[in-house]
């Protein structure tokens, strides 16, 4: 058995970068059947029989890293588990399995006789890893900036639109001040309002407390939610969660009949 070369050129157009490197390429296409039976037949040390399973270990990693450094950026008011939620979702196997089709990875694959007879090019896993092999080929070949390209084009944001669109909870919400005023409003209540309660500490360390106001409405009274932040807007957008959580919970009350003294006390101070 010879290794094949195989025709990546519609591959690399929709990537974005013709590799110097063509074997990189082709290994991060070489699943590990073809690569075993290249083996048995003689011909492992040719580079590009080898198989792509090193190439998904660093792929997956600098995925990891990319989504990440982009969340970070773009979701400043995140809690780290809201941000680790979200990663873990577009990260993931069945998340990545879209970009991987639309690709067309599977007519790329190298595979050998038994996966191919198996149905290997359209195995969701085989599709996943190569996808994250590509990855990698793309950053030892055309360096992080092409990885990172590709990566927020072809992945991050098709995730983040997709799960927009489908009202999906996977995606937190980035402005609690905002979220809340749009939802007391859709449930015919006048616009929050915020009062600095206290500030204490050292200048280097202050503490703020932020009360916000939420006035009533026929589905419920009026109330009032706590919550401190070493800054001012910090603590606002604290208490503005709370806030917000506390209508989703009533919201959902008065949707299964549960009075509201049944969701939650009406005000939270601490």
């Amino acid at each position: 058995m010879k290794a094949t070369a195989i025709d990546v050129s519609d591959l690399e157009s929709v990537l974005g970068h013709r590799f110097v490197h063509r074997e990189v390429l082709e290994r991060a296409l070489t699943h590990s059947s073809y690569a075993r039976e290249a083996e048995s037949q003689g011909v492992a040390e040719e580079s590009s029989a080898r198989d792509n399973e090193q190439l998904e270990f660093l792929g997956d990693a600098v995925l990891s890293f990319v989504v990440s450094q982009e969340l970070f950026r773009q979701f400043p008011h995140f809690e780290e588990g809201d941000l680790s939620k979200l990663r873990a979702h577009i990260v993931s196997a069945r998340a990545l399995n879209r970009p991987a089709r639309e690709l067309r990875i599977g007519e790329y694959l190298r595979l050998g006789k038994g996966e191919e007879k198996s149905g290997g090019r359209s195995k969701s896993a085989l599709l996943v890893n190569a996808l994250e092999a590509l990855i990698a080929a793309l950053f030892l070949d055309a360096g992080p900036e092409a990885a990172h390209r590709f990566i927020t084009t072809v992945i991050l944001r098709p995730a983040l639109e997709e799960l927009r669109q489908s009202g999906n909870n996977t995606l937190p919400v980035s402005d609690f001040k905002s979220a809340l005023q749009e939802m007391a409003h859709s449930l015919g209540r006048s616009q929050p309002r915020y009062e600095l309660v206290r500030e204490r500490g050292p200048d280097h360390r202050k503490v703020f407390t932020v009360e916000v106001h939420v006035p009533g409405s026929t589905l419920g009274p009026s109330f009032v939610r706590r919550a401190d932040g070493s800054t001012k807007k910090r603590a606002e957008q604290a208490a503005a969660r709370r806030a917000w959580e506390y209508l989703q919970l009533l919201h959902a009350g008065n949707k299964t009949g549960k009075t509201e003294s049944e969701v939650e006390p009406p005000n939270q101070y601490e």
